[in-house]
């Protein structure tokens, strides 16, 4: 495990190594590995940037995470959005998302995770992604939206990545998703392998489908319809009544074995979080590794932690990196690594969280 004052070149040199195995894999497409080399030198260039703000005391993750939108045009079983993100106006603007983005990338942030709701539901995000060749965009989507017309912008823009939510088989994906969701998935995907365009699946684990997800065959007809990227999100119960969803202890210990078994087998990258964490120095929230921008602006420590003391309507994204409450967090990255049992940490002490919240927030106003 990386200690604290080792985790960021681990971290950067990760990154590094991600994108040259993309390069590996993305060979049979010259287009999409030429951009992927160019990735790599962008990359180090970006670290650079990150360091020389650190020397003023603001700590810059690589990773940004982007709720731009609350809207989803499914209600899937167990959604940590839907329980969690309740408001579907007021929505940042075009011009404050493109604004956002333009000074992440300033500050050194090089890798976006494009999420909601379903972001597709904003497709002028694209006007905004074409601007910025040297951001890797992964846009998580249930897919649904993706036709004809956007895969011709997929085909322009190769720092674009789709990542499709699946659940598994089409038995597991249709009783999550809604009948027919499956089928129309694997339609898409053929049709981007096609059009030659790297794509990713993202799966959420639970102890339900853990061991069709983990079946090697399952990804081998993944592969086949040109998946070149792999994600296995571990669930985390933020809905109530999905607590038994946990994977149990004994398939969260086999996890990361058979990840390394998939690397050895497939043409593909496989990443699993919290797993590929761990190995890197456990939870990279608050700004360790990444930061995390809701659809109303507010900077959070995660996705699944929906507090915050710095809204980017009126502030800096590099003034709000400055948040004490996202410090504190950070220093204290000790205690949340003691959370046992799976889930997010963030999630699982919510509470200690709301008390630095308002402990941060009363120094403020004391001040």
């Amino acid at each position: 495990m990386a200690t604290n004052t080792s985790y960021v070149n681990v971290l950067n040199d990760s990154l590094k190594i991600f994108f040259k195995d993309a390069l590996k894999v993305s060979l049979t497409n010259p287009a999409q590995a030429w951009h992927f080399l160019k990735t790599v030198r962008w990359q180090q260039k970006a670290a650079r940037k990150r360091k020389r703000v650190k020397e003023e005391g603001i700590q810059v993750p690589p990773i940004l995470i982007f709720s731009i939108t609350n809207r989803c045009n499914l209600r899937c079983k167990g959604c940590y959005a839907q329980a969690l993100r309740h408001s579907e106006g007021d929505e940042l603007s075009d011009e404050k998302m493109c604004g956002i983005i333009t000074e992440a990338h300033d500050l050194g942030m090089s890798f976006m995770v494009i999420a909601g709701g379903e972001p597709l539901v904003r497709q002028e995000l694209f006007n905004i992604t074409r601007d910025f060749p040297d951001i890797i965009f992964l846009l998580f989507t249930n897919g649904l939206l993706i036709d004809d017309q956007l895969i011709e912008k997929l085909k322009t823009q190769k720092n674009v990545v789709p990542v499709i939510s699946l659940e598994g088989h089409e038995a597991d994906t249709d009783d999550r998703r809604g009948s027919g969701v499956y089928g129309r998935l694997l339609k898409t995907a053929r049709k981007l392998k096609k059009a030659h365009i790297f794509y990713a699946v993202s799966f959420t684990v639970t102890k339900f489908n853990f061991d069709n997800l983990t079946d090697a065959e399952f990804i081998r007809e993944l592969t086949n319809t040109g998946c070149k990227l792999f994600f296995f999100l571990e669930y985390s119960p933020i809905q109530p009544g999905t607590e038994d969803w946990l994977p149990t202890d004994a398939q969260r210990g086999v996890t990361m074995d058979i990840i390394k078994s998939f690397r050895r087998k497939f043409p593909a990258l496989f990443i699993s979080v919290p797993g590929d964490e761990e190995e890197i120095g456990g939870c990279i929230s608050a700004g360790r590794g990444f930061v995390h921008i809701n659809a109303n602006g507010d900077l959070e420590p995660c996705p699944f932690a929906p507090y915050s003391d710095a809204s980017l309507k009126n502030m800096s994204l590099k003034e709000a990196l400055k948040s004490d409450f996202l410090e504190k967090i950070r220093d204290n990255h000790d205690f949340l690594s003691e959370v046992e049992g799976g889930g997010c940490a963030l999630w699982v002490k919510r509470d200690w969280v709301k008390s630095v919240l308002e402990e941060t927030q009363h120094s403020t106003k004391a001040a």
